[in-house]
């Protein structure tokens, strides 16, 4: 691929969009490439923030990303969630060990204060990631599922636990009226 412009932008999602960045980021030069990544799939599970896609590209960014399932870390093992299960906590959302790290440390520098593009920064370095990767907001947005029996759920809840099975009445993004888009995605739009 030939580098038409100076800096390439690319919106992304989860896995799919954890493959197009991978593939974006072998075939552009470094410094080319920032990858906004959607929040809206976050949730909090366990006492822990979890960030779904931004987990997905990071780890696809470095080389860490399970291939074979498309989420979380090759090689994984589960041993907190399987003592989880057997203690009668929840455990449908599959975290898995090494993946556990990256959300202790999460939860533990967002509540200290530092804002969700300081600790993707963060995470990027340690992992050794060229490519700027940004949340596509510093400002908490929640996808939240309505269902048909007046449930509400988050979209992991819907998607993971749930399967899909209970009929949509509606979607709402909660937050998404006081969410300001990320400041250097903004400016890279200029």
């Amino acid at each position: 691929m030939t580098a038409e412009f100076e800096r390439y932008l690319a919106l992304s999602g989860g896995v799919g969009g954890a493959k197009l960045a991978l593939g974006l980021s072998r075939s552009l030069g470094t410094g080319q490439l920032t990858v906004l990544v959607n929040t809206g799939d976050d949730f909090e599970h366990l006492g822990l923030r979890i960030c779904p896609d931004l987990d997905s590209l990071i780890y696809a960014l470095s080389g860490l990303s399970n291939q074979a399932v498309g989420w979380g870390q090759r090689d994984e093992t589960w041993q907190c969630l399987d003592a989880l299960a057997k203690l009668g906590g929840e455990n449908w959302f599959r975290l898995g060990d090494r993946d556990l790290a990256t959300h202790i440390l999460r939860s533990e520098w967002l509540r200290a204060g530092q804002n969700l593009t300081e600790v993707t920064t963060k995470l990027c370095a340690a992992l050794e990631i060229k490519t700027e990767v940004l949340p596509m907001s510093n400002d908490p947005v929640a996808t939240e599922i309505i269902c048909q029996s007046g449930q509400s759920l988050s979209f992991q809840h819907y998607f993971v636990r749930e399967r899909c099975e209970p009929p949509i009445q509606d979607v709402r993004f909660k937050g998404i009226d006081q969410a300001a888009l990320n400041p250097k995605a903004a400016a890279l739009l200029g």
